[in-house]
């Protein structure tokens, strides 16, 4: 039997509230909106963390963030960096015979070529390994070659790479992970794109280039499901699209970019819903359905072993704990339970009662952020807008000690009943105390398990 070729496609900053299926039209995403008809959308799919390259360590590995090291943004501190120990799914789907190739933002280390794609599983790579990327003066490694920007617009360089690969690669099964960085900032979009939402006098300048980057991204993925129907693998190519984490908030006035987010709670950042529920759409013609909706709820580590179980690839012994399960069984339309899922992130180091959550069931347990852990270092600001346009200057991290955080006053926990209450409005905590009590209970285990691993890492 033939193997499956995998397309996983990840957006930046993208929510539910984006789609145009969801939002009645407000964006313009035919098609993705296309892709939701002809396969299946997960109505409660969570990413594994509410910022970028957490999220992105767990998708690599089934795993959570903390065991993998990968636990915040700065990637000046080396803080992004997936421990060189971890197995990501590239390098199995690589021993296995697939072609491996990462196309758009890696940052799952940004310095030290022992963290560059190639060498976690990726044969071809081209795209940036830092955090953002300005779209029109970008800098992008080819493999190990680098390269300036040449007057073309960030996402349809990824897009024209993404049909390359596929084009190189048709005769041999292949999985490509494709990651786009729209619509994280810069919010910079084509003047084509962007015309069509600012003369709707409808949105916040913000929100018009949005949408633009969104739009042409959308054109992107269409481009390239136009490519597999041509080259006749769409039959064959299992393709997932999803983002990364909840929408980005913030601005003020004509630059506010708070737009409509199917009415979730929260945004990028924090653990409620608008900051980790995100849409996950899944085609493939073995599904037993199309246009369905799956309610089950689905996390990040779980696509590891169901990329794998898809493939038909054996998880060995050898692997480190995976905290995910294949949900193959579910796409066949069984019932899988997922179990309990956790989620934990604040700047520097973890800490235990900042931005947690648990869910169980129909209950979520959260502990809100706490402001002081959750401060972007100023002095970082200006060094990661060095390295984002002159990267070839940087050899190492910073290696500067990690301040302690002064923490100070009470941060009590929330609980939602999200299966009466799925957008977060009614806090029962002082009504339920023996679930807060239990749910407490297993939290601390969790993050006392994840981190005694985490402390455990070598670099």
């Amino acid at each position: 039997m033939k193997k499956p070729n995998v397309i996983f496609i990840l957006a930046d900053d993208m929510g539910y509230g984006d789609f145009g299926f969801f939002n009645n039209g407000l964006s313009e995403t035919p098609a993705l909106d296309g892709l939701i008809k002809d396969g299946v959308c997960f109505t409660q799919h969570y990413s594994a963390s509410p910022v970028c390259n957490p999220a992105r360590a767990s998708l690599m590995t089934g795993r959570y963030p903390h065991r993998t090291g990968s636990i915040d943004t700065l990637d000046m501190n080396g803080l992004d960096r997936l421990a060189l120990d971890e197995t990501t799914i590239a390098d199995v789907l690589n021993s296995n015979g697939y072609a491996t190739g990462l196309i758009g933002k890696w940052h799952l280390g940004a310095i030290d070529p022992r963290y560059h794609p190639n060498r976690r599983g990726f044969d071809e790579f081209a795209g940036f390994r830092a955090g953002w990327q300005d779209y029109y003066r970008w800098n992008l490694y080819y493999n190990e070659k680098f390269v300036r920007a040449d007057g073309r617009y960030l996402t349809d360089v990824f897009t024209e790479e993404a049909v390359a690969f596929v084009k190189r690669h048709r005769n041999e099964p292949f999985f490509l992970h494709l990651t786009y960085n729209a619509p994280h900032r810069p919010l910079q979009a084509p003047e084509e794109d962007l015309k069509l939402f600012t003369d709707r006098e409808k949105f916040t300048t913000g929100v018009s280039r949005i949408y633009a980057m969104i739009r042409r991204m959308d054109t992107g993925v269409d481009r390239l499901l136009d490519e597999l129907k041509k080259l006749g693998l769409a039959d064959n190519t299992i393709v997932f699209f999803t983002s990364d984490n909840g929408p980005q908030f913030g601005g003020e006035g004509d630059e506010s970019i708070v737009r409509y987010n199917h009415g979730f709670r929260g945004c990028k950042g924090n653990v409620y819903e608008g900051g980790i529920r995100v849409p996950m759409i899944i085609r493939h013609p073995s599904l037993l359905w199309k246009g369905g909706m799956i309610n089950e709820m689905v996390h990040f580590v779980d696509w590891f072993p169901t990329i794998l179980d898809v493939c038909g690839i054996e998880i060995t012994s050898g692997l480190k704990k995976l905290d995910g399960k294949s949900i193959l069984p579910l796409l066949k339309g069984k019932r899988v339970d997922c179990g309990k899922r956790f989620w934990q992130w604040n700047r520097l180091y973890p800490v235990r009662t900042s931005n947690i959550a648990m869910r169980d069931g129909r209950w979520k347990l959260l502990r809100p952020p706490i402001p002081v852990t959750m401060e972007f270092p100023h002095k970082f600001g200006e060094i990661d807008n060095e390295y984002t346009y002159h990267p070839e200057r940087f050899t190492d991290i910073l290696h500067d000690p990690i301040p302690e955080f002064k923490i100070t006053g009470e941060n009590p926990p929330q609980l939602f009943d999200l299966g009466q209450d799925p957008l977060e409005t009614t806090d029962l905590a002082s009504k339920h105390p023996a679930v807060v009590e239990k749910m407490e209970r297993e939290t601390d285990a969790w993050f006392e398990d994840v981190e005694t691993e985490r402390k455990s890492i070598k670099p």
